[in-house]
């Protein structure tokens, strides 16, 4: 790596995008096929070892801004540019030998969070998912609509998964984004929902 790339501080061993588009659902071929897509970076977990009353903030703020670029700007990528972009999520994966707060501090903060949202033009706040993992188990990811969060339609999950990641000593973080809504979308929306509450269901639920 040349000395001026940002990257070099986040002890970076991979990156993997994963895609796809479903072609057809319950056999029949969605009106609006959408493309999934995701980007994990594998990168050393600075805080192994270092005990749970460690400030986390001083590797946060060198970290997580130049990890939000370079999976939004691969993320952009595979999906076809920022406006095809309609849903997105973040995750963590923490590595055996770290605590689950190591992958929090990188997806949670507004180092990562604000900056993903800005370069993929979204408003809403992301869903995430976080664990600690085994090199090699699969990660769901949920997504959800960038600038209407109650839109449906678009709740959706991608599975990830790095075959040789996270090591012990490891974090996966993840960037995962949809250009459109779930196959067959039909179960209404927040805007058209009836009233539903327990009392209005009491025949139902008695």
């Amino acid at each position: 790596m040349q000395q001026d790339d940002p990257t070099r501080y986040l002890g970076l061993r991979k990156v993997v995008v994963y895609r796809e588009l479903v072609v057809t659902e319950g056999g029949e071929r969605p009106a609006r096929p959408a493309t999934q897509a995701s980007v994990a970076a594998v990168i050393t977990n600075p805080w192994v070892g270092t005990g749970a009353s460690r400030d986390l903030s001083v590797e946060v703020e060198l970290i997580a801004p130049v990890l939000a670029k370079l999976l939004t700007t691969k993320l952009i990528e595979a999906l076809g540019g920022v406006d095809a972009v309609e849903a997105f999520g973040k995750a963590a994966v923490v590595g055996t030998a770290g605590e689950i707060e190591h992958g929090g501090a990188l997806i949670h903060t507004p180092y990562f969070g604000n900056l993903m949202r800005e370069f993929l033009d979204g408003e809403s706040i992301i869903c995430f998912a976080d664990a600690r993992a085994e090199a090699g188990d699969a990660l769901v990811v949920p997504l959800w609509h960038k600038t209407h969060a109650a839109t449906r339609s678009h709740y959706q999950t991608i599975t990830t998964r790095i075959s040789d990641g996270p090591r012990a000593d490891e974090l996966v973080i993840v960037a995962a984004g949809s250009t459109g809504p779930r196959p067959h979308p039909r179960i209404g929306d927040r805007k058209t929902d009836p009233a539903v509450t327990v009392k209005s269901l009491e025949s139902v639920l008695s």
